[in-house]
């Protein structure tokens, strides 16, 4: 079997497929995508496509050598997410070639559904209270939020308390047989983060993401010591490299993107060393359906697996959604909060290749947005 063709489709809302075509009629779909960098990560998918087009798509780990260490200059996310999708998609050929899911070759599953949490937004602590109560309604066990607006570096005592009321108000309406994850994302610097999590902590969330930006994570093993909240980071990681020091400095939780840290192949060494750390994965997945199915395919073979993120109804999937996108949607809806493990082979769903293609010619130009505070400086979003 041969690769006889790689071509990429710009979606919206903000996501970047690619569609690997065999000489024996077999089709495989990946997401390779830098939020708000699409088009540079489809330059790139292009840049890999000439080394590729001819060979044979079963040498999964040894094209991963090669895309990645290949070239002179290696890493960064947007090499590592051009590769996390060319081995998506791979993968994908692979599973149907042999008539197996993905995570049958894997080892094969180690459970047989996967708990799944679900994004909740609002300001005010009623606003978030009430759109937990209707995801906690919707059968979810486990709902995540943002924990703040845009902080300065040492923000006041009221942009604190407004931290704490509306985590207050989620743990509220959720109960203690639920959970809530909060996303710090970056947007706290380590004093602010030493001065929060305290005040959080009798709360008990599942675990506090990002509570640092990733160029400061060598803070991360004071963090770590100074509170009982498990710690997460891990989606502007990008390879088992990069969580070499996370995991040593005490992180409880690691959060690699299927879609930008290296695929399948490299999530999975990623797990199996946060495995001897005793890290449990909650891989990271605000994305489209290819990604997700991806983490789902790792999700049931993966001993240490915690939870899954995902995008279903999240305020950036304006006019188009993850299941829009599929010919059944069945594989990638949840019940009472769960993930079902099904025997479709490959990634276990089927792309409307169809509506990818009307999509992209109306593609997308998405940029996340850019911050400032009131003295006009550059904030963290």
């Amino acid at each position: 079997m041969k690769i006889v063709s790689m071509d990429t489709f710009l979606v919206p809302p903000r996501w970047l497929f690619l569609r690997v075509r065999t000489d024996e009629g077999i089709t495989g779909w990946g997401e390779p995508v830098v939020e708000g960098r699409a088009e540079t990560v489809r330059a790139a998918v292009a840049e890999l496509s000439e080394y590729l087009v001819g060979e044979d798509p079963l040498r999964i780990e040894d094209h991963w050598q090669v895309l990645t260490k290949g070239g002179f200059y290696r890493g960064g996310p947007v090499l590592s997410s051009a590769v996390a999708g060319i081995d998506q998609a791979l993968w994908d050929i692979a599973g149907k070639a042999a008539g197996l899911p993905v995570h049958a070759l894997l080892g094969g599953p180690v459970r047989d559904r996967v708990r799944m949490y679900a994004w909740i937004g609002g300001d005010r602590p009623a606003d978030v209270a009430a759109e937990a109560r209707a995801q906690i309604e919707a059968g979810f066990t486990a709902v995540k939020m943002n924990g703040s607006a845009a902080l300065t570096p040492i923000d006041t005592p009221a942009r604190i308390r407004e931290v704490v009321e509306r985590v207050t108000a989620v743990r509220e309406a959720v109960g203690e047989e639920n959970d809530v994850v909060i996303d710090f994302h970056g947007r706290m610097s380590t004093a602010m983060a030493r001065r929060v999590l305290p005040l959080i902590e009798p709360l008990l969330p599942l675990f506090v993401e990002e509570a640092v930006l990733p160029e400061h994570t060598p803070n991360l093993a004071a963090l770590a010591r100074s509170t009982s909240i498990p710690l997460a980071t891990g989606e502007r990681l990008y390879s088992r490299w990069d969580f070499r020091e996370v995991l040593r400095d005490g992180i409880a939780v690691a959060q690699p993107d299927v879609s930008h840290a290296g695929g399948i192949s490299e999530v999975r060494r990623i797990a199996a060393m946060a495995e001897a750390y005793d890290v449990t994965m909650a891989p990271h997945c605000p994305l489209g359906p290819i990604a997700l199915a991806a983490s789902l395919q790792l999700a049931f073979a993966i001993p240490n697996f915690l939870i899954q993120e995902q995008s279903v109804g999240i305020h950036y999937n304006q006019g188009n959604d993850v299941l829009d996108y599929l010919v059944d949607r069945t594989p990638l809806r949840f019940a009472g909060g769960f993930a079902e493990r099904t025997a479709v082979p490959g990634l276990g769903i089927e792309v409307d290749a169809a509506a990818v293609e009307r999509a992209a010619e109306r593609g997308h130009r998405w940029r996340n947005p850019v911050w400032r505070h009131p003295d006009g400086s550059f904030a963290e979003w």
